[in-house]
């Protein structure tokens, strides 16, 4: 790239840009996932939509490979690039709450910690995952799984709108009156339509809730699973809990005699009247009782930055996905097979219930196609070392396949590595797959948007094989 190229943009840039000779630019390449390590040509920080514009423009007549990153934790490393140019919008961090309309516009920068900081104050939330520092766009994009899913549905189903620079550079909205089929490709669809400047959310009502984590030993896994399944699709859609297979932590909450030792456990979230918390809990502490209980009323946002001191940014993670049904004897034993193996201390597998308000919206109302499935499940083999590298990524690859037989044959988006291939995309969209073609083939023929789980244009191969 010739300089004066450069220059020109910087001109017209508010943010600022980031060129391989600058004294940090080894520091602004960095990504969430520790095992992702990428040499952009180029990083450019925009502030606004004007911004984004102007870095789509020079990376189509640049001819850049372009890599886009919101405010988080795209554990693929699809946010970044060799070679390329990443737009970065972690400096879009607007957040808004209108109380005539109870909705929350939030820019793509924001982090659903951020955005349900400002909302709570007003008692109102966005549903989304499980980890505060996650990237809005990311998860909205991908559908927007977490503690309220079986309450208020997907973080999509409370989605009404996007602000959308598309491969051309121009600007448009996309809500159910303009645009709608893009306003439906998003809505699950990932990246691959265009960069989203803003999103306009549904509020829901909220304020504290009634959460925290159970533990059992390793050898009640069985009946905790069985159980689990069971009681799930029964209970009070104000209750969620997702099983994990871990391993104890050195410190709080745990005891010394607990430490480093596998267990399993539920993650409670009560969303429901405080006066009925203590009901709602009684039959799970009846069920059996837990080798340690950290269950305590706390305010919305609490509950979903718990775990966020054990997943700070740089850590060496590789995960993968299925969706599935109720286990079966057979998965449960496979289950407990890989889960008395958890290969370091921070490594896990969630069972996540995507049930109840999620479920009753339809496979082909928004291009999330899975609405069937009880569960999202989720592997992490995650480590702070690089030299334990390939231990997590072997235990996370077997642990997958050794469910695959299991699975409903698609994962959560979101859950996918990079290197998964174009059948494992179209098995997690299904009979939705041809339509995000045409819709692609519409908003970006040439496949300017390609880092992303890739959806082709149809001139570039997009077909349902």
């Amino acid at each position: 790239m010739k300089p004066e190229l450069i220059s020109k943009m910087k001109a017209n840039l508010r943010g600022r840009v980031i060129l391989p000779g600058d004294q940090d630019y080894n520091e602004a390449r960095k990504v969430y996932n520790g095992m992702i390590d990428k040499h952009p040509k180029l990083i450019v920080y925009c502030v606004n939509a004007a911004d984004v514009r102007l870095a789509v423009e020079f990376a189509r007549e640049n001819d850049l490979v372009l890599a886009v990153r919101g405010g988080g934790h795209n554990g693929a490393g699809l946010a970044t690039c060799d070679d390329g140019m990443v737009i970065d919008l972690s400096q879009m961090k607007g957040v808004r709450f209108d109380p005539s309309s109870s909705t929350i516009r939030a820019e793509p920068g924001c982090t659903q910690g951020d955005v349900n900081h400002l909302g709570q104050s007003f008692g109102f939330v966005v549903p989304a995952g499980v980890v505060s520092t996650t990237g809005i766009a990311g998860l909205t994009l991908g559908g927007g799984t977490g503690y309220l899913t079986r309450k208020y549905g997907l973080t999509i189903d409370n989605l009404l709108g996007v602000d959308i620079v598309l491969a051309d550079g121009s600007f448009v909205t996309a809500d159910a009156d303009d645009h709608p089929d893009l306003f439906w490709a998003v809505r699950g669809g990932g990246g691959n339509f265009g960069i989203v400047t803003s999103f306009l959310y549904r509020a829901c009502p909220l304020r504290d809730i009634v959460g925290g984590p159970m533990f059992w030993d390793l050898s009640d896994a069985r009946e905790v699973l069985e159980w689990h399944a069971e009681f799930m699709p029964t209970a009070s859609e104000d209750l969620y809990g997702f099983f994990a297979f871990l391993r104890a932590q050195p410190g709080d909450p745990f005891p010394a005699h607990l430490h480093h030792k596998n267990l399993c456990g539920i993650i409670w979230c009560y969303s429901g009247p405080p006066d009925d918390a203590d009901a709602t809990f009684k039959p799970i502490r009846e069920f059996r009782k837990p080798l340690l209980e950290v269950i305590a009323p706390m305010p919305y946002t609490a509950m979903q930055s718990l775990f966020d001191p054990l997943v700070p940014p740089g850590l060496q993670w590789y995960w993968k996905g299925h969706f599935v049904n109720r286990p079966s004897k057979e998965a449960i034993d496979r289950h407990l097979e890989f889960g008395s193996q958890v290969p370091t201390l921070l490594s896990t597998m969630h069972l996540y219930p995507i049930n109840g308000a999620a479920a009753r919206v339809g496979r082909n109302q928004t291009a999330f196609s899975f609405r069937e499935a009880e569960y999202s499940m989720v592997i992490c083999g995650i480590d702070p070392d690089p030299a334990n590298a390939e231990l997590i990524t072997k235990w996370t690859r077997d642990y997958w396949a050794a469910m695959e037989p299991y699975s409903l044959g698609g994962a959560y988006v979101n859950f996918l590595m990079e290197d998964e291939g174009a059948g494992r995309i179209k098995a997690t969209y299904r009979d939705n797959f041809e339509r995000l073609v045409e819709i692609k083939t519409k908003y970006d023929p040439d496949n300017f948007f390609a880092r992303n789980q890739n959806i082709q244009p149809r001139a570039l191969g997009g077909k349902v094989s």
